[in-house]
């Protein structure tokens, strides 16, 4: 995403999707838990130590982590024949200076 340098340029139409599709994937307050779950271990976690911790089953933590690595919030790992998902820190540092450019602030 390229930000805006001298505070109130518009954004592009292809950087407001960007910053859409990552609102929409955060308008789930149980994403947002999923993530700050992730994002305090930090550390790969499978999708049944995740079960554990939240109070949702497989399938719902399995879709919520397919929104979120949709927008790569978070990053999946094969292990055999699981996988392990962590917190994307490149996507999520770029977050406040979406935010930043959305609001019209360098």
């Amino acid at each position: 995403m390229n930000t805006p340098d001298g505070g109130g340029a518009p954004l592009s139409p292809e950087d407001s999707a960007l910053c859409a599709g990552w609102f929409k994937a955060l308008a789930d307050p149980m994403r947002v838990r999923l993530l700050n779950l992730l994002a305090t271990e930090r550390r790969p976690m499978a999708v049944g130590e995740i079960v554990e911790r939240l109070p949702i089953g497989q399938s719902t933590v399995s879709h919520h982590l397919k929104v979120l690595a949709g927008v790569r919030f978070v990053v999946p790992e094969r292990v055999g024949t699981s996988s392990r998902y962590q917190v994307n820190s490149t996507c999520l540092e770029c977050f406040p200076a979406a935010v930043r450019a959305i609001m019209g602030q360098s």
